[in-house]
């Protein structure tokens, strides 16, 4: 449903290993696996052989969202984790709004539906 693409920030080789993977990404998995691409070590800016700039640049043109984080130093580590899930529930969401029931006639139950009431005086 969703991959995290990372490459170092002080690693142009990993940096240029992206569009590999994200070619991978595309035809090894479904259709609608959502991706968001990270660069990690942002904690070592001094070290830094890929700016920001590329890195979001690259993001854009692959269709992806992009963040910078540091696993070391816990910077936007959930928040990307959190982006994820955010971005596959949207889809999920999309498609269950547009696939029709499976079964002729059946009610199609979203999570956004409020549950049924039951009577007051069951357990």
């Amino acid at each position: 449903m969703g991959f995290i693409l990372m490459y170092d920030i002080t690693n142009e080789e990993s940096f240029n290993a992206v569009q590999d993977w994200a070619t991978q990404i595309k035809t090894y998995s479904w259709d609608n696996a959502q991706v968001i691409l990270v660069g990690n070590k942002c904690d070592m800016d001094e070290e830094r052989v890929v700016l920001f700039e590329k890195g979001k640049h690259l993001a854009d043109q692959l269709g992806f969202e992009y963040y910078e984080a540091s696993a070391k130093e816990n910077i936007n580590v959930r928040q990307v984790f959190e982006r994820l899930v955010d971005i596959i529930c949207v889809k999920m969401s999309e498609r269950v709004d547009t696939d029709p029931p499976m079964v002729t006639g059946a009610k199609t139950t979203r999570l956004t539906d409020k549950p049924p009431q039951l009577p007051q005086n069951c357990c």
